[in-house]
């Protein structure tokens, strides 16, 4: 009998493992998925909660729900991996052997990364909305925030979902407007990019909307260090800003494991190939969302579209057949833009995001690079197309390529 270990039953883990189970034969495979927690969060919900839309119950589910009974599930913290002993060690002792591994251990905040972020102000007048935690302890603090000087601050990229940062400032100003104290905040984005977004054309609306809503950009700021005490934040070039209350985006790194075991870069990801999603230097491991080094965003959407390709992939690979260079790096984010409209951006590796319609060519309902309330109606119904759908691995009338047909420069 063959043996899969998946590694993390996040978004691309729990898709995967529903997959797998669907496609092989649980006579001839053994699927076991490794997982240090008994709750799956929905990531995406974190950035509501700081304004009340979302709790944390809207964001949480028992990780065993979505996963498939026939599919071994082990809750446990994992020590080492040993891909050349095809084998990976868990805390508890218990030793692993697999045939094929799927690493989908994800990204995790790490504020300790920066000197001063993590001192005695850390969620007084230092929060964070990247961790469920961090996103109830800055809601605690809006309700009773009288106004001030809001910098929302990106360390370092790359980060989890790209334009979650925009969306913070976006709500945060629909937000105080609602409180009837938006005249006395001011919102300041402090980012290490040229401009709102990575891509230019999309970083030219987006960048052209913070200016609209009063939102102050200081581009190309590196953060080296927080001065708590000073209240204020430091880059490299010796730029400072001052805050009264400080939005942190921390650098994101990879799990610790991928240290431990030897197998990342810099950041504890693992390089992979960018077409293909085999890790670089095994040839039995693949690395899937927001474990891998890939130069695409680490979003739910390129998680889904990574299995729907990887799944075909390795069908083909366990048959002795070559792989397909098939992934090109698609995403698809759904932009919060306040007071009900959001945007939608659809862009690939090479392709960057365009106007247009989806999912139907010319009908949509959607409009890319637009503003509407239709986007922000989608963006609130996917919550329920995660845990109802994309989970459980089932089809969505998205491809995983990005297709042209309803788009134009």
């Amino acid at each position: 009998m063959k043996k899969i270990l998946i590694l993390g039953a996040g978004t691309a883990g729990t898709i995967v493992a529903n997959r797998l189970a669907h496609e092989l034969s649980n006579g001839d495979w053994k699927i076991t998925v490794v997982d240090q927690s008994e709750i799956h969060y929905y990531q995406p919900g974190f950035l509501f909660i700081p304004f009340g839309i979302y709790s944390r119950q809207d964001v949480q589910r028992p990780r065993r729900d979505y996963l498939p009974r026939e599919v071994e599930t082990i809750i446990a913290e994992i020590e080492l991996i040993e891909p050349e002993r095809n084998r990976v060690t868990l805390k508890n002792g218990r030793v692993l052997s697999y045939d094929y591994l799927i690493i989908a251990t994800g990204a995790r905040i790490a504020p300790e990364e920066t000197p001063g972020l993590m001192e005695h102000e850390w969620r007084r007048s230092i929060f964070d909305f990247y961790t469920v935690d961090g996103a109830c302890a800055l809601q605690k603090r809006l309700r009773t925030w009288e106004g001030g000087r809001l910098v929302l601050n990106i360390a370092e990229m790359p980060i989890k979902c790209p334009v979650a940062p925009l969306e913070f400032l976006f709500l945060a100003d629909w937000y105080f407007h609602e409180m009837g104290i938006r005249d006395r905040v001011e919102l300041i984005l402090a980012t290490p990019l040229p401009g709102a977004f990575t891509r230019p054309r999309a970083s030219a609306i987006l960048g052209g909307l913070l200016e609209e809503k009063r939102i102050q950009v200081v581009p190309e700021f590196t953060l080296m260090e927080v001065d708590p005490d000073g209240k204020k934040i430091i880059s490299y070039d010796g730029t400072e800003v001052e805050y009264d209350l400080l939005v942190s985006i921390p650098v994101n790194m990879g799990d610790a494991v991928i240290a431990r075991s030897g197998m990342g870069n810099e950041l504890n990801f693992v390089p992979t190939d960018k077409h293909t999603l085999k890790a670089l230097h095994y040839d039995n491991v693949f690395v899937l969302g927001d474990a891998a080094d890939l130069p695409a965003s680490k979003a739910g959407s390129v998680a889904h579209f990574q299995a729907d390709v990887f799944i075909e992939n390795f069908l083909r690979y366990i048959d002795g057949l070559e792989l397909k260079p098939t992934f090109d790096g698609h995403a698809n984010c759904y932009i919060e833009s306040g007071f009900g409209k959001g945007f939608l951006i659809d862009f690939n590796y090479d392709v960057e995001p365009l106007p247009g319609k989806f999912p139907l060519p010319g009908i949509g309902p959607f409009s890319l690079l637009q503003e509407s309330r239709v986007n922000h109606w989608g963006k609130m119904l996917f919550r329920w197309m995660y845990w109802n759908i994309l989970l459980k691995g089932k089809p969505l009338p998205i491809t995983a390529q990005m297709q042209m047909a309803g788009k134009w420069n």
